[in-house]
């Protein structure tokens, strides 16, 4: 090994001080192996031992930073996981919804929308949340005016996942909103309308799932399995709602009972 290394040695461009003309300009390109290390030692000369980044803290943006569990689900409380049969058939049913939509995908993209239906831009996760919810759930606004049970006001109830809708949504808008939809219910209450979207965008999804997607899921799941935890002792239909929430992630499934 020594010898090949001698060997080598004679090959190799020097590291130490090089000669250098006297026309020597710092400014232009390197012609040769020594001025290229000699712009090296200069150049590092001139850098500071100790860099600090300069960053506005108002552009950093709260759902860039994520805590992800590594855990699985919480498992659901003794007598109330579902069997195995409904478990199978919701998976059966699921697939079958995911490739009707696929399948027709075309053809409800190409029905008319009614006037009142103006589809968020991707990146206005506001504009979604308030599409999907309603402006009465996303302002927490429980009362009900007399002169509003004489129609259904999509704006404030928020628009249903439509096929005519959905299929106009391209993978990289179904990631976003189902991002958007999740970080709230991080935070808030579980729903009908926040659950017909979920369920709605999951059979959406095509795979290969981009990375993103992958990792949304998974979280959806685990919060899914912590609010049935605590909600499955005096709402169980909520929490039956919480178990159609599902895309193909075995090993976060539940154990039968």
């Amino acid at each position: 090994m020594e010898s090949g290394l001698e060997e080598l040695m004679p090959r190799l461009l020097p590291v130490g001080d090089c000669d250098l003309p006297e026309d020597f300009d710092p400014t232009v390109p390197p012609r040769t192996p020594q001025e290229y290390l000699r712009r090296v030692q200069l150049e590092a000369a001139q850098c500071p031992e100790v860099v600090v980044a300069q960053i506005d803290p108002k552009k950093l943006r709260k759902k860039q930073t994520i805590s992800i569990s590594i855990s699985g689900c919480q498992p659901a409380p003794e007598g109330y996981s579902p069997s195995l049969k409904w478990q199978q058939q919701q998976v059966a049913n699921f697939s079958t919804v995911r490739q009707n939509v696929n399948k027709h995908r075309n053809h409800w993209r190409s029905q008319h929308l009614d006037s009142n239906v103006t589809m968020p831009k991707s990146e206005d996760e506001e504009g979604w949340k308030k599409f999907c919810l309603g402006e009465r759930l996303y302002s927490e606004i429980d009362t009900i005016s007399d002169n509003e049970n004489l129609g259904i006001d999509y704006i404030k109830m928020g628009f249903p996942p439509l096929l005519s809708i959905v299929s106009r949504m391209n993978q990289a808008t179904i990631t976003s909103v189902l991002e958007y939809l999740i970080n709230w219910f991080g935070e808030k209450k579980f729903t009908p309308e926040l659950g017909r979207w979920l369920y709605a965008l999951l059979a959406c999804l095509e795979k290969p799932l981009l990375p993103e997607a992958h990792s949304l899921i998974r979280q959806l799941a685990r919060r899914c399995s912590e609010v049935r935890v605590l909600e499955v002792s005096f709402n169980l239909p909520l929490c039956r709602g919480l178990d159609f929430i599902y895309f193909d992630q075995r090993d976060l499934a539940d154990e039968p009972s």
